[in-house]
């Protein structure tokens, strides 16, 4: 089986700036995922070339099959992504920022109420889907982006440091949810999944890829590695 996601010798250069410098790596289908490293180490650059967010200097890699570079339109709607950064509409509802993202995914009216349930309910949102999100925590907000980005059953699921700028207990929250998912939706079988976050001291990963600083020296590491940017897929 060929593996979920493939890169060789991605390259991105701001300017003279070597961003990312000859990344390679693959994920096979159900493998955990972690990318180590410092901030300016490249791994939210790599999200953004593999989104096709940005275009890469040199190299190429493929998503769900599809080619980044030549095949955007497809990679795009094999993908979820929640960035990281904030992107709710804060003045819609929760189901009303559901439904806006199931308009610009061509997700089908007949089968969204049922999808948009499912989401709600594997985020433990349901009971506040009729709630602006101007109400929410910030945790809930977090929440509610992790369902919107599974809402059209994408292959793949990027999640950026979701838990950047939460308090322990929130970040605990929303790793419960990440788990929970993990157990529900890819032990299912229906989806593939990566994810891209900040782990706290203690997480583990299966498989992990170190970009050190621009040099982007990789390495691979045992089931008990721990790191602090991960990526789960299955």
């Amino acid at each position: 089986m060929a593996p979920i996601i493939q890169v060789e010798s991605l390259v991105k250069k701001f300017g003279e700036l070597p961003a990312v410098n000859g990344i390679s790596f693959s994920v096979e289908s159900g493998a955990i995922f972690g990318f180590l490293g410092p901030n300016g180490a490249g791994k939210s650059t790599t999200i953004k070339m593999l989104a096709t967010l940005l275009k890469p200097t040199s190299g190429k890699a493929t998503l769900a099959g599809f080619d980044i570079n030549s095949q955007s339109n497809q990679v795009r709607q094999s993908i979820g992504l929640v960035f990281q950064d904030p992107s709710l509409d804060i003045r819609l509802t929760a189901d009303e920022n559901l439904q806006f993202h199931a308009m610009l995914y061509n997700v089908p009216k007949d089968v969204f109420a049922a999808r948009c349930e499912q989401v709600l309910r594997m985020v433990d949102l349901l009971d506040r889907r009729s709630s602006p999100v101007s109400t929410f925590s910030g945790g809930m907000k977090r929440r509610l982006e992790i369902a919107r980005g599974l809402l059209h059953h994408p292959k793949v699921l990027f999640l950026d440091e979701p838990t950047l700028g939460l308090d322990p207990q929130t970040r605990n929250a929303i790793w419960h949810h990440v788990r929970k998912l993990r157990d529900e939706v890819f032990g299912g079988g229906e989806f593939c999944r990566w994810v891209g976050c900040e782990l706290d001291r203690g997480e583990r990963v299966s498989f992990s890829l170190c970009l050190n600083g621009l040099d982007q020296k990789h390495t691979t590491a045992q089931s008990d590695a721990q790191c602090h940017c991960a990526f789960l897929a299955k």
